[in-house]
């Protein structure tokens, strides 16, 4: 019998204390080393079931998972209640928007994420698509490529213009970095900040998200997808930009009101945009934003080089194994740490209040 690969669903290691669940085809072989040196048993979504959640509902409802490694596939409350064994769901990342931490945290399960370790990329990523779209650099780019020599010699030259961050943690701070380098002033709104980080004292913190968009020559979104920010970059928002602006995306499609980011550009209000992320990914053949030659687009990669993968995954198996293996999570990496103090509860959680689940699987 051929050795199996770990693109199915399918075990690997040696059938150690803990099963671990990764809701993709393939970990990146630091994260992948970690768990195999600890023993565990690892599974894996098979890559045709990306795009399909029966094959993730299945395996959480027929194997002992103790924990979960979150690609981007939803975790839904039904999931989550038909795995009694499951105490942990790290994210591979930081965005936890596909997981229902309600959910999880009325089951007592932890979620954890892995802040930093893709912040490099995402910052890098999020320069290229500033200066690919100040530039035109993807238009000019394919015009050449079909046989025509556009010189395009109307983009914007960046320095003195202002960058407005909305988020300044991990990834903003690295953006505000090279901005203040090209000589753009920088200013900032980030409500869990009350003083900019030291070294960016000459970022300016302003009190609200509307200060920050009014100033903003370049606005980049660096935040979190929830409801707070779900379509905070709506009509309204769009309009106080000053006019001839870039608005640039590495957080989440759906902090972005896309009907009326696309009515901008098309008016000319707003010169270009970068968007890494959209409202519905994959992006559908049909969508205006492809028609639109000032927008950069990207597949939602801007955290996906090697290094970030391997940072990402290891950072994940380091917080399952010390969770299952020690009981030890940092708070800082919870986003929700009201659950800690029973992460090491024997019993399996459906000993404990029946009708909370049967209420969350209806």
């Amino acid at each position: 019998m051929g050795a199996k690969t770990p693109g199915a669903a399918e075990t690997a290691g040696s059938g150690g204390a803990f099963t671990v669940l990764v809701t993709a085809p393939t970990l990146a072989p630091a994260g992948a080393a970690l768990l195999a040196d600890a023993g565990c048993r690892v599974l894996y979504l098979p890559a045709d079931a990306a795009d399909d959640n029966t094959e993730l509902t299945r395996l959480l409802a027929a194997e002992r998972v103790d924990a979960v490694i979150s690609r981007t596939a939803p975790l839904t409350a039904a999931q989550l209640v038909a795995c009694p064994t499951l105490r942990i769901v790290c994210k591979h990342g930081v965005g936890v928007s596909n997981i229902d931490v309600a959910a999880a945290s009325a089951l007592g399960i932890a979620v954890c994420v892995t802040p930093g370790a893709n912040a490099q990329s995402v910052a890098e990523m999020t320069w290229g698509l500033i200066f690919a779209a100040a530039r035109r650099i993807a238009w000019m780019d394919a015009e050449l490529r079909a046989g025509r020599w556009s010189r395009s010699q109307d983009g914007l030259q960046l320095q003195g213009r202002t960058l407005g961050l909305v988020g300044l943690g991990d990834v903003g701070q690295r953006v505000a970095r090279v901005a203040l380098a090209l000589g753009m002033p920088v200013v900032a709104f980030d409500p869990a900040l009350r003083a900019v980080p030291a070294g960016l004292e000459a970022v300016r913190l302003l009190p609200a998200v509307d200060d920050v968009v009014c100033a903003a020559d370049v606005l980049s979104l660096h935040v979190p997808l929830n409801v707070a920010t779900r379509g905070l970059m709506d009509a309204e928002r769009i309009a106080r930009m000053p006019r001839g602006a870039l608005l640039i995306n590495t957080a989440r499609g759906e902090v972005v009101d896309e009907p009326a980011l696309i009515a901008a550009l098309r008016s000319g209000h707003l010169f270009a945009a970068g968007l890494d992320t959209t409202a519905a990914e994959p992006l559908p053949a049909g969508s205006p934003l492809l028609s639109l030659p000032q927008v950069v687009l990207t597949p939602h990669v801007g955290g996906s080089t090697p290094a970030a993968l391997d940072a990402m995954a290891s950072g994940a198996a380091r917080t399952v194994l010390a969770a299952l293996a020690h009981g030890r999570i940092d708070p800082a990496c919870c986003v929700n740490p009201q659950v800690l103090p029973f992460l090491l509860a024997e019993s399996p959680r459906h000993d404990h209040e029946p009708a909370l689940f049967l209420h969350l699987c209806r």
